[in-house]
């Protein structure tokens, strides 16, 4: 499935509204451990299709940021019908996510 990357204006359709698990993966161009972390997730987005993946760049979406607590990234959480179910901050592992996502 592919990545969305998502903002404000379609953060609530593409997350709060989805009706099955959600990976948002919070991140900043500028971060190097995000960068580290984009072709993890991008795998992750290939073989699970069970999930949504979603990107917000803290940048140019800092009021989700700020709705969710980010205050270091990268971080992911996951959503299961709208509701933060599962968080992780910093560089994990594919392993680490799959966990994550179960």
């Amino acid at each position: 499935m592919e990545i969305v990357h998502v903002d404000s204006d379609n953060f609530r359709k593409e997350v709060i509204e989805e009706n099955k698990k959600v990976l948002v993966d919070f991140f900043a161009t500028w971060c190097g451990p995000c960068t580290m972390l984009t072709p993890v997730i991008e795998q992750i987005a290939k073989e699970h299709d069970e999930i949504k993946v979603c990107k917000v760049d803290v940048d140019k979406a800092p009021e989700i940021a700020m709705q969710y607590g980010i205050v270091s990234v990268p971080t992911l959480i996951v959503t299961d019908k709208g509701k933060e179910v599962q968080k992780s901050i910093g560089l994990v592992s594919k392993a680490q996510i799959e966990q994550l996502i179960k």
